[in-house]
Protein backbone atom coordinates (compact mmCIF):
# COMPACT_ATOMS: atom_id res chain seq x y z
CA UNK A 1 0.00 0.00 0.00
CA UNK A 2 2.77 2.68 0.64
CA UNK A 3 4.64 1.52 -2.20
CA UNK A 4 1.65 2.18 -4.25
CA UNK A 5 0.95 5.24 -2.52
CA UNK A 6 4.10 6.42 -3.67
CA UNK A 7 4.67 5.41 -6.68
CA UNK A 8 1.25 7.10 -7.75
CA UNK A 9 2.31 10.14 -5.89
CA UNK A 10 5.61 10.78 -7.92
CA UNK A 11 3.65 10.04 -11.19
CA UNK A 12 1.20 12.69 -10.38
CA UNK A 13 4.24 15.19 -9.12
CA UNK A 14 5.94 14.38 -13.05
CA UNK A 15 2.38 15.32 -14.42
CA UNK A 16 2.33 18.54 -12.38
CA UNK A 17 5.85 19.24 -13.39
CA UNK A 18 5.58 18.41 -17.71
CA UNK A 19 2.40 20.97 -17.15
CA UNK A 20 4.32 23.32 -15.61
CA UNK A 21 7.06 23.39 -17.85
CA UNK A 22 4.97 23.39 -21.03
CA UNK A 23 2.50 25.95 -19.92
CA UNK A 24 4.46 29.07 -20.17
CA UNK A 25 7.86 29.86 -21.01
CA UNK A 26 11.30 29.41 -19.12
CA UNK A 27 13.41 32.40 -17.62
CA UNK A 28 17.22 32.54 -19.81
CA UNK A 29 18.47 35.42 -19.70
CA UNK A 30 21.19 36.17 -22.33
CA UNK A 31 24.62 37.41 -20.21
CA UNK A 32 26.22 41.20 -21.13
CA UNK A 33 28.74 40.68 -23.91
CA UNK A 34 29.54 44.44 -24.48
CA UNK A 35 30.28 46.35 -21.38
CA UNK A 36 30.87 50.16 -21.02
CA UNK A 37 34.56 50.92 -19.98
CA UNK A 38 34.76 54.36 -18.52
CA UNK A 39 37.57 56.64 -19.83
CA UNK A 40 38.35 57.56 -16.05
CA UNK A 41 36.77 57.23 -12.67
CA UNK A 42 36.81 61.49 -12.25
CA UNK A 43 33.40 62.08 -13.48
CA UNK A 44 34.47 66.16 -13.54
CA UNK A 45 32.44 67.56 -16.37
CA UNK A 46 33.97 69.07 -19.38
CA UNK A 47 37.92 69.47 -18.01
CA UNK A 48 38.59 73.08 -18.02
CA UNK A 49 34.88 74.56 -19.19
CA UNK A 50 33.95 72.69 -15.48
CA UNK A 51 36.21 76.09 -13.79
CA UNK A 52 34.30 78.73 -15.84
CA UNK A 53 30.80 77.98 -14.64
CA UNK A 54 29.31 78.69 -11.06
CA UNK A 55 29.57 76.41 -8.50
CA UNK A 56 26.68 74.70 -6.67
CA UNK A 57 26.14 77.31 -3.69
CA UNK A 58 26.94 80.42 -5.25
CA UNK A 59 23.55 82.10 -5.13
CA UNK A 60 20.60 82.39 -2.25
CA UNK A 61 17.36 80.91 -4.13
CA UNK A 62 13.94 81.98 -4.48
CA UNK A 63 10.56 79.91 -4.73
CA UNK A 64 8.22 81.34 -6.78
CA UNK A 65 4.52 79.35 -6.58
CA UNK A 66 3.19 79.08 -10.36
CA UNK A 67 0.73 77.60 -11.95
CA UNK A 68 0.62 75.50 -15.20
CA UNK A 69 -2.16 75.44 -17.47
CA UNK A 70 -2.86 72.60 -19.32
CA UNK A 71 -5.31 70.57 -21.25
CA UNK A 72 -8.43 70.40 -18.99
CA UNK A 73 -6.82 71.20 -15.60
CA UNK A 74 -4.45 72.77 -14.20
CA UNK A 75 -1.20 71.90 -11.45
CA UNK A 76 0.49 74.06 -9.01
CA UNK A 77 4.64 74.12 -9.95
CA UNK A 78 7.34 75.75 -8.23
CA UNK A 79 10.10 77.50 -9.83
CA UNK A 80 13.30 78.13 -8.03
CA UNK A 81 15.86 80.99 -9.25
CA UNK A 82 19.38 82.16 -8.22
CA UNK A 83 18.97 85.47 -6.45
CA UNK A 84 21.06 88.59 -7.85
CA UNK A 85 22.58 86.34 -10.78
CA UNK A 86 22.88 88.06 -13.64
CA UNK A 87 20.14 87.41 -17.00
CA UNK A 88 19.95 84.99 -19.42
CA UNK A 89 20.42 82.15 -17.25
CA UNK A 90 19.86 78.33 -18.63
CA UNK A 91 16.32 76.48 -17.39
CA UNK A 92 15.77 73.02 -16.56
CA UNK A 93 11.98 71.48 -16.55
CA UNK A 94 12.01 68.11 -14.24
CA UNK A 95 9.61 65.41 -15.75
CA UNK A 96 8.37 62.79 -12.36
CA UNK A 97 9.08 59.12 -12.13
CA UNK A 98 6.65 56.89 -11.30
CA UNK A 99 4.29 57.87 -8.62
CA UNK A 100 2.80 60.86 -7.30
CA UNK A 101 5.33 63.66 -7.48
CA UNK A 102 4.38 67.24 -6.01
CA UNK A 103 6.00 70.21 -6.82
CA UNK A 104 7.08 70.84 -3.25
CA UNK A 105 8.37 67.47 -2.81
CA UNK A 106 9.82 65.87 -6.06
CA UNK A 107 13.18 66.89 -6.86
CA UNK A 108 13.78 69.58 -3.93
CA UNK A 109 17.37 68.96 -3.49
CA UNK A 110 18.56 68.75 -7.04
CA UNK A 111 16.32 71.84 -8.38
CA UNK A 112 17.58 73.57 -5.27
CA UNK A 113 21.51 72.64 -5.93
CA UNK A 114 21.46 73.94 -9.75
CA UNK A 115 19.28 77.39 -8.87
CA UNK A 116 22.29 77.88 -6.47
CA UNK A 117 24.80 77.79 -9.31
CA UNK A 118 22.78 79.73 -11.74
CA UNK A 119 20.09 77.68 -13.37
CA UNK A 120 16.90 78.42 -13.08
CA UNK A 121 14.37 75.00 -12.50
CA UNK A 122 10.55 74.77 -12.72
CA UNK A 123 8.97 71.21 -10.99
CA UNK A 124 5.33 70.99 -11.84
CA UNK A 125 3.04 68.27 -9.85
CA UNK A 126 2.71 65.53 -11.33
CA UNK A 127 -0.90 64.99 -13.52
CA UNK A 128 -2.67 62.22 -11.97
CA UNK A 129 -6.08 62.59 -13.24
CA UNK A 130 -4.89 61.02 -16.58
CA UNK A 131 -2.08 58.63 -14.85
CA UNK A 132 -2.99 55.00 -12.78
CA UNK A 133 -0.87 52.34 -12.39
CA UNK A 134 -3.07 50.40 -15.23
CA UNK A 135 -3.27 53.83 -17.69
CA UNK A 136 -0.96 55.76 -18.83
CA UNK A 137 0.32 57.64 -22.02
CA UNK A 138 4.05 59.12 -22.36
CA UNK A 139 2.85 61.12 -25.67
CA UNK A 140 0.24 62.75 -23.58
CA UNK A 141 2.64 63.39 -20.99
CA UNK A 142 5.05 65.22 -22.70
CA UNK A 143 1.81 67.40 -24.41
CA UNK A 144 1.42 68.34 -20.69
CA UNK A 145 5.12 69.04 -19.35
CA UNK A 146 5.71 71.35 -23.17
CA UNK A 147 3.34 73.82 -21.06
CA UNK A 148 5.71 73.66 -18.31
CA UNK A 149 8.27 74.36 -20.92
CA UNK A 150 7.10 77.21 -22.04
CA UNK A 151 6.02 78.47 -18.60
CA UNK A 152 9.72 78.76 -17.84
CA UNK A 153 10.51 79.85 -20.83
CA UNK A 154 8.48 83.10 -20.26
CA UNK A 155 11.11 84.06 -16.72
CA UNK A 156 12.93 87.11 -17.09
CA UNK A 157 16.18 85.78 -15.81
CA UNK A 158 15.79 82.78 -18.11
CA UNK A 159 17.43 82.25 -21.63
CA UNK A 160 14.39 80.66 -23.51
CA UNK A 161 17.19 79.14 -26.19
CA UNK A 162 18.78 77.39 -23.17
CA UNK A 163 15.90 75.62 -21.25
CA UNK A 164 16.32 71.27 -21.35
CA UNK A 165 14.84 68.70 -19.81
CA UNK A 166 15.41 66.47 -16.83
CA UNK A 167 13.74 63.08 -16.29
CA UNK A 168 14.36 60.68 -14.10
CA UNK A 169 13.65 56.55 -14.23
CA UNK A 170 10.02 56.64 -16.12
CA UNK A 171 10.44 60.09 -16.83
CA UNK A 172 13.55 59.37 -19.28
CA UNK A 173 11.06 57.07 -21.30
CA UNK A 174 9.01 61.19 -22.06
CA UNK A 175 12.07 63.63 -22.35
CA UNK A 176 12.71 62.18 -26.13
CA UNK A 177 9.02 62.42 -26.85
CA UNK A 178 9.21 66.47 -25.81
CA UNK A 179 12.30 66.97 -27.27
CA UNK A 180 11.40 65.61 -30.55
CA UNK A 181 8.18 67.15 -30.53
CA UNK A 182 9.80 70.18 -29.54
CA UNK A 183 13.23 70.21 -31.23
CA UNK A 184 14.10 74.06 -29.58
CA UNK A 185 14.49 71.81 -26.59
CA UNK A 186 18.08 72.85 -25.73
CA UNK A 187 19.26 69.17 -24.06
CA UNK A 188 17.91 66.54 -22.43
CA UNK A 189 19.01 65.24 -18.65
CA UNK A 190 18.59 60.95 -18.29
CA UNK A 191 19.06 59.94 -14.70
CA UNK A 192 18.50 56.14 -13.80
CA UNK A 193 16.80 55.46 -17.56
CA UNK A 194 15.62 52.18 -18.37
CA UNK A 195 15.74 53.03 -21.80
CA UNK A 196 14.48 49.60 -22.81
CA UNK A 197 9.98 49.35 -23.01
CA UNK A 198 9.02 49.34 -19.44
CA UNK A 199 7.87 45.17 -19.59
CA UNK A 200 11.49 44.22 -20.19
CA UNK A 201 12.53 46.95 -17.84
CA UNK A 202 10.25 45.67 -15.13
CA UNK A 203 11.49 41.66 -15.81
CA UNK A 204 15.38 42.91 -15.50
CA UNK A 205 14.19 44.55 -12.40
CA UNK A 206 12.88 41.38 -11.02
CA UNK A 207 15.59 39.14 -12.32
CA UNK A 208 18.18 41.41 -10.60
CA UNK A 209 16.08 41.94 -7.14
CA UNK A 210 15.50 38.05 -6.91
CA UNK A 211 19.60 37.48 -7.66
CA UNK A 212 19.96 39.93 -4.80
CA UNK A 213 17.77 38.09 -2.17
CA UNK A 214 19.39 34.76 -3.01
CA UNK A 215 16.46 33.16 -3.83
CA UNK A 216 16.11 29.27 -5.61
CA UNK A 217 16.81 28.99 -8.88
CA UNK A 218 13.26 27.74 -9.55
CA UNK A 219 11.50 30.48 -8.40
CA UNK A 220 12.74 32.24 -11.49
CA UNK A 221 10.23 31.23 -14.23
CA UNK A 222 7.60 33.16 -12.13
CA UNK A 223 9.57 36.14 -14.19
CA UNK A 224 8.72 35.65 -17.89
CA UNK A 225 4.90 33.85 -16.23
CA UNK A 226 4.25 37.32 -14.30
CA UNK A 227 5.54 39.77 -16.89
CA UNK A 228 4.89 38.40 -19.80
CA UNK A 229 1.14 37.95 -19.54
CA UNK A 230 -1.48 39.93 -20.43
CA UNK A 231 -2.10 41.53 -16.79
CA UNK A 232 -5.37 40.84 -15.22
CA UNK A 233 -8.20 43.55 -15.85
CA UNK A 234 -6.81 45.35 -19.03
CA UNK A 235 -4.96 48.37 -19.33
CA UNK A 236 -1.22 48.66 -19.19
CA UNK A 237 -0.89 49.29 -23.28
CA UNK A 238 2.56 51.30 -21.81
CA UNK A 239 4.19 48.22 -20.62
CA UNK A 240 5.53 47.87 -24.26
CA UNK A 241 6.77 51.55 -25.31
CA UNK A 242 8.99 51.81 -27.03
CA UNK A 243 11.21 55.30 -26.63
CA UNK A 244 13.84 53.96 -29.64
CA UNK A 245 12.49 55.88 -32.64
CA UNK A 246 12.40 59.03 -30.43
CA UNK A 247 16.04 58.65 -29.45
CA UNK A 248 17.09 58.30 -33.44
CA UNK A 249 15.52 61.30 -34.00
CA UNK A 250 16.76 63.19 -31.02
CA UNK A 251 19.43 66.10 -31.85
CA UNK A 252 20.31 67.73 -28.44
CA UNK A 253 22.92 66.98 -26.26
CA UNK A 254 22.05 64.24 -23.78
CA UNK A 255 23.34 63.64 -20.52
CA UNK A 256 22.65 60.43 -18.74
CA UNK A 257 23.99 59.30 -15.17
CA UNK A 258 23.28 56.12 -13.54
CA UNK A 259 24.45 54.38 -10.16
CA UNK A 260 26.49 51.26 -10.27
CA UNK A 261 24.22 50.17 -7.55
CA UNK A 262 20.82 50.15 -9.17
CA UNK A 263 19.86 46.85 -9.19
CA UNK A 264 16.57 47.84 -11.82
CA UNK A 265 17.87 49.58 -14.74
CA UNK A 266 20.17 48.07 -17.26
CA UNK A 267 23.15 50.66 -16.71
CA UNK A 268 25.57 49.69 -19.25
CA UNK A 269 22.56 48.43 -21.95
CA UNK A 270 20.78 51.90 -21.56
CA UNK A 271 23.79 54.07 -22.08
CA UNK A 272 25.04 52.04 -25.25
CA UNK A 273 21.70 51.78 -26.88
CA UNK A 274 21.26 55.77 -26.69
CA UNK A 275 24.70 56.09 -27.63
CA UNK A 276 23.94 53.85 -30.68
CA UNK A 277 20.23 55.32 -31.50
CA UNK A 278 21.55 59.38 -31.14
CA UNK A 279 24.18 58.50 -33.22
CA UNK A 280 21.96 57.11 -36.29
CA UNK A 281 20.50 60.90 -36.18
CA UNK A 282 24.25 62.20 -36.60
CA UNK A 283 24.00 63.48 -32.87
CA UNK A 284 27.57 62.45 -30.83
CA UNK A 285 27.18 64.68 -28.24
CA UNK A 286 25.95 62.35 -25.32
CA UNK A 287 28.00 62.44 -21.71
CA UNK A 288 27.71 59.15 -19.29
CA UNK A 289 28.31 59.31 -15.57
CA UNK A 290 28.61 56.42 -13.34
CA UNK A 291 28.48 57.11 -9.53
CA UNK A 292 30.22 54.22 -7.46
CA UNK A 293 27.75 52.97 -4.98
CA UNK A 294 24.91 55.60 -5.68
CA UNK A 295 21.37 53.61 -6.17
CA UNK A 296 18.62 54.56 -8.07
CA UNK A 297 18.20 58.38 -8.20
CA UNK A 298 21.85 58.46 -8.42
CA UNK A 299 21.51 58.62 -3.61
CA UNK A 300 23.71 57.11 -1.13
CA UNK A 301 22.35 56.14 2.33
CA UNK A 302 19.03 58.29 1.32
CA UNK A 303 21.51 61.72 0.25
CA UNK A 304 22.28 62.53 -3.43
CA UNK A 305 26.01 62.16 -4.34
CA UNK A 306 27.09 65.81 -4.09
CA UNK A 307 29.96 64.76 -7.29
CA UNK A 308 26.37 64.33 -9.53
CA UNK A 309 24.83 67.84 -8.15
CA UNK A 310 28.02 69.26 -9.49
CA UNK A 311 28.61 67.58 -12.62
CA UNK A 312 25.33 67.88 -13.57
CA UNK A 313 25.16 71.92 -12.78
CA UNK A 314 28.61 72.15 -14.61
CA UNK A 315 27.53 70.50 -17.93
CA UNK A 316 24.27 72.74 -17.97
CA UNK A 317 25.69 75.66 -17.78
CA UNK A 318 28.92 74.87 -19.75
CA UNK A 319 26.32 73.99 -22.90
CA UNK A 320 27.48 73.90 -25.80
CA UNK A 321 31.05 72.99 -25.10
CA UNK A 322 30.51 70.46 -22.65
CA UNK A 323 28.32 68.50 -24.96
CA UNK A 324 30.87 67.29 -27.12
CA UNK A 325 33.85 67.31 -23.89
CA UNK A 326 35.71 64.47 -23.46
CA UNK A 327 35.28 61.60 -21.58
CA UNK A 328 32.56 60.65 -22.38
CA UNK A 329 31.87 57.72 -20.56
CA UNK A 330 33.24 58.12 -17.05
CA UNK A 331 32.62 57.18 -13.37
CA UNK A 332 32.80 53.66 -11.70
CA UNK A 333 32.99 50.96 -13.48
CA UNK A 334 29.28 49.40 -13.74
CA UNK A 335 28.56 45.76 -13.77
CA UNK A 336 25.45 44.53 -15.42
CA UNK A 337 25.41 40.85 -15.81
CA UNK A 338 22.44 40.21 -18.12
CA UNK A 339 20.61 41.75 -20.50
CA UNK A 340 16.86 43.32 -20.25
CA UNK A 341 15.46 42.17 -23.21
CA UNK A 342 11.94 41.33 -25.02
CA UNK A 343 10.26 39.02 -22.18
CA UNK A 344 8.20 35.95 -23.73
CA UNK A 345 4.27 35.36 -23.41
CA UNK A 346 3.38 32.22 -21.64
CA UNK A 347 1.54 29.73 -24.03
CA UNK A 348 -1.95 28.47 -21.94
CA UNK A 349 -1.86 31.12 -19.26
CA UNK A 350 -1.24 34.40 -21.42
CA UNK A 351 -4.48 35.95 -20.32
CA UNK A 352 -3.88 37.03 -16.56
CA UNK A 353 -8.20 36.91 -16.51
CA UNK A 354 -7.66 33.37 -16.77
CA UNK A 355 -5.05 33.12 -14.15
CA UNK A 356 -7.33 34.74 -11.52
CA UNK A 357 -10.57 33.06 -13.44
CA UNK A 358 -8.93 29.40 -12.29
CA UNK A 359 -7.85 30.54 -8.97
CA UNK A 360 -11.37 32.05 -7.94
CA UNK A 361 -13.04 28.77 -9.62
CA UNK A 362 -10.84 26.56 -8.10
CA UNK A 363 -10.93 28.24 -4.30
CA UNK A 364 -15.51 28.25 -5.60
CA UNK A 365 -15.71 24.51 -6.02
CA UNK A 366 -13.66 23.63 -3.11
CA UNK A 367 -15.86 25.61 -0.72
CA UNK A 368 -19.33 24.00 -3.00
CA UNK A 369 -18.23 20.86 -1.81
CA UNK A 370 -18.42 21.68 1.96
CA UNK A 371 -21.29 24.21 2.38
CA UNK A 372 -23.77 21.67 -0.05
CA UNK A 373 -22.30 18.83 2.05
CA UNK A 374 -23.22 20.95 5.85
CA UNK A 375 -26.82 22.33 4.04
CA UNK A 376 -27.65 18.58 3.44
CA UNK A 377 -26.81 17.40 6.78
CA UNK A 378 -28.84 19.85 8.45
CA UNK A 379 -31.79 19.18 6.24
CA UNK A 380 -31.51 15.81 7.08
CA UNK A 381 -31.67 16.29 11.08
CA UNK A 382 -34.53 18.98 10.25
CA UNK A 383 -36.90 16.64 8.89
CA UNK A 384 -35.21 13.18 10.22
CA UNK A 385 -36.17 10.85 7.39
CA UNK A 386 -37.16 10.66 3.54
CA UNK A 387 -33.99 13.09 3.22
CA UNK A 388 -31.06 12.05 0.41
CA UNK A 389 -28.43 9.82 1.79
CA UNK A 390 -24.95 11.03 1.08
CA UNK A 391 -21.79 9.16 1.37
CA UNK A 392 -18.30 9.28 0.37
CA UNK A 393 -16.89 5.59 0.45
CA UNK A 394 -14.61 4.73 3.10
CA UNK A 395 -11.20 5.41 2.39
CA UNK A 396 -11.64 8.71 0.92
CA UNK A 397 -13.00 10.46 3.42
CA UNK A 398 -9.73 12.30 4.79
CA UNK A 399 -7.68 11.75 1.38
CA UNK A 400 -10.47 14.49 -0.02
CA UNK A 401 -9.93 16.35 3.52
CA UNK A 402 -6.66 16.75 2.81
CA UNK A 403 -6.76 17.12 -1.08
CA UNK A 404 -9.07 20.65 -0.29
CA UNK A 405 -7.27 22.22 2.03
CA UNK A 406 -4.09 21.20 1.05
CA UNK A 407 -4.50 22.62 -2.57
CA UNK A 408 -5.67 25.84 -0.71
CA UNK A 409 -2.60 26.06 1.61
CA UNK A 410 -0.14 25.53 -1.26
CA UNK A 411 -2.07 28.11 -3.27
CA UNK A 412 -1.93 30.63 0.44
CA UNK A 413 1.51 29.47 0.67
CA UNK A 414 2.95 30.38 -2.43
CA UNK A 415 1.39 33.55 -2.45
CA UNK A 416 2.75 34.33 1.13
CA UNK A 417 5.96 33.50 -0.07
CA UNK A 418 6.05 35.51 -3.61
CA UNK A 419 4.42 38.60 -1.32
CA UNK A 420 7.48 38.01 1.11
CA UNK A 421 10.16 37.82 -1.50
CA UNK A 422 8.94 40.76 -2.79
CA UNK A 423 9.11 42.94 0.19
CA UNK A 424 13.13 41.47 1.14
CA UNK A 425 14.03 42.10 -2.72
CA UNK A 426 12.65 46.08 -2.81
CA UNK A 427 14.40 46.29 0.61
CA UNK A 428 17.81 44.49 -0.50
CA UNK A 429 17.63 42.22 2.08
CA UNK A 430 18.62 38.57 2.60
CA UNK A 431 16.81 35.76 4.95
CA UNK A 432 17.69 32.22 3.78
CA UNK A 433 14.81 31.16 6.25
CA UNK A 434 12.32 32.91 3.90
CA UNK A 435 13.30 32.86 0.34
CA UNK A 436 14.96 29.09 1.12
CA UNK A 437 12.79 27.84 3.93
CA UNK A 438 9.46 29.53 2.71
CA UNK A 439 9.86 27.60 -0.80
CA UNK A 440 10.54 24.26 0.90
CA UNK A 441 7.50 24.81 2.98
CA UNK A 442 5.46 25.43 0.29
CA UNK A 443 6.59 22.67 -1.77
CA UNK A 444 5.97 20.31 1.03
CA UNK A 445 2.49 21.51 1.25
CA UNK A 446 2.20 20.62 -2.70
CA UNK A 447 3.77 17.69 -1.83
CA UNK A 448 1.53 16.51 0.44
CA UNK A 449 -1.59 17.50 -1.67
CA UNK A 450 -0.36 15.66 -4.32
CA UNK A 451 -0.02 12.23 -1.54
CA UNK A 452 -3.54 12.93 -0.86
CA UNK A 453 -4.60 12.77 -4.36
CA UNK A 454 -2.43 9.17 -5.15
CA UNK A 455 -4.70 7.87 -2.19
CA UNK A 456 -7.72 8.77 -4.08
CA UNK A 457 -6.99 7.48 -7.16
CA UNK A 458 -5.99 4.98 -5.83
CA UNK A 459 -9.01 3.87 -3.82
CA UNK A 460 -11.22 4.97 -6.56
CA UNK A 461 -9.14 2.17 -9.30
CA UNK A 462 -9.61 -0.29 -5.47
CA UNK A 463 -13.52 0.22 -5.98
CA UNK A 464 -13.67 0.17 -9.67
CA UNK A 465 -12.24 -3.34 -9.62
CA UNK A 466 -14.96 -3.90 -6.92
CA UNK A 467 -17.54 -3.12 -8.94
CA UNK A 468 -16.30 -4.88 -11.68
CA UNK A 469 -16.11 -8.34 -9.91
CA UNK A 470 -19.62 -7.64 -8.71
CA UNK A 471 -21.17 -6.76 -11.72
CA UNK A 472 -19.60 -10.16 -12.78
CA UNK A 473 -21.05 -12.14 -9.76
CA UNK A 474 -24.17 -13.98 -9.83
CA UNK A 475 -27.03 -12.28 -11.24
CA UNK A 476 -28.67 -11.86 -8.27
CA UNK A 477 -25.84 -9.63 -6.63
CA UNK A 478 -27.48 -5.97 -7.21
CA UNK A 479 -24.48 -3.80 -7.60
CA UNK A 480 -26.64 -0.97 -6.59
CA UNK A 481 -27.44 -2.32 -3.09
CA UNK A 482 -23.76 -1.93 -2.65
CA UNK A 483 -23.11 0.96 -4.10
CA UNK A 484 -21.74 2.51 -0.56
CA UNK A 485 -18.98 0.07 -1.38
CA UNK A 486 -17.99 0.13 -4.61
CA UNK A 487 -18.25 3.89 -5.86
CA UNK A 488 -16.70 6.56 -4.66
CA UNK A 489 -19.92 9.14 -3.81
CA UNK A 490 -23.42 7.86 -3.16
CA UNK A 491 -26.37 10.54 -3.57
CA UNK A 492 -26.33 13.92 -5.25
CA UNK A 493 -24.88 15.61 -2.74
CA UNK A 494 -22.12 12.94 -2.23
CA UNK A 495 -21.27 13.04 -5.48
CA UNK A 496 -21.46 16.93 -5.06
CA UNK A 497 -18.98 17.44 -3.00
CA UNK A 498 -16.78 14.45 -4.45
CA UNK A 499 -16.31 16.13 -7.84
CA UNK A 500 -16.27 19.58 -6.39
CA UNK A 501 -13.22 18.78 -4.54
CA UNK A 502 -11.82 16.88 -7.22
CA UNK A 503 -12.03 19.81 -9.83
CA UNK A 504 -11.18 22.87 -7.65
CA UNK A 505 -8.04 20.71 -6.24
CA UNK A 506 -7.16 20.08 -9.66
CA UNK A 507 -7.21 23.66 -11.13
CA UNK A 508 -5.34 25.06 -7.93
CA UNK A 509 -2.42 22.54 -8.24
CA UNK A 510 -2.38 22.87 -12.22
CA UNK A 511 -2.41 26.79 -11.21
CA UNK A 512 0.83 26.39 -8.50
CA UNK A 513 2.33 23.75 -11.37
CA UNK A 514 2.72 26.75 -13.15
CA UNK A 515 4.68 28.95 -11.06
CA UNK A 516 6.91 26.22 -10.48
CA UNK A 517 6.03 24.15 -7.31
CA UNK A 518 6.66 20.93 -8.80
CA UNK A 519 9.71 21.87 -10.65
CA UNK A 520 11.65 18.96 -11.24
CA UNK A 521 14.25 20.39 -13.67
CA UNK A 522 12.15 20.58 -16.99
Amino acid sequence: MIFRTAATSAALAIVLAVVGALAGPQWDPVPVADHVTPETTDTTIGGQVAGAIDAVGTYQVREVEATVELDGTSVDALIREPVDAPGDRPGVVFLHGAGTGTAHEAFAQTASALASAGVVTLVPSKRLDTYSTRYRDYESMAVDYAHSVELLRSRPLVDPARVGLYGESEGTWVVPVLAVQDPTIAFSILVSAPVVPPRQQAAYAADSYLRNTGVPRSVFRAIPRAVGMVLPGGGFEYADFEVDPFLRELSSPVLMAYGTSDPSMPVEQGALQVIDDVASNGNDDVSVRYYDGANHGIRIDGQLVPEFLRDLSAWVQGLPDTAGASPQVAGAQPDQVFLAAPVPAPRWFGNGDLVIGLVVAGLGLLVLGPLVWAGSSLVRRARRRDAPVARIAPGLRWPLVVLGTGAVATMVGLVVYLMSVARLALEYERDAWVVHGGWIAVRALGLVTVVAAAMIVNRSAELRTTRRALARGPRHVDVRDQAVLVRPAVGVVGHLTYWSTIVGATLLLVTVAYWGVYQLGI
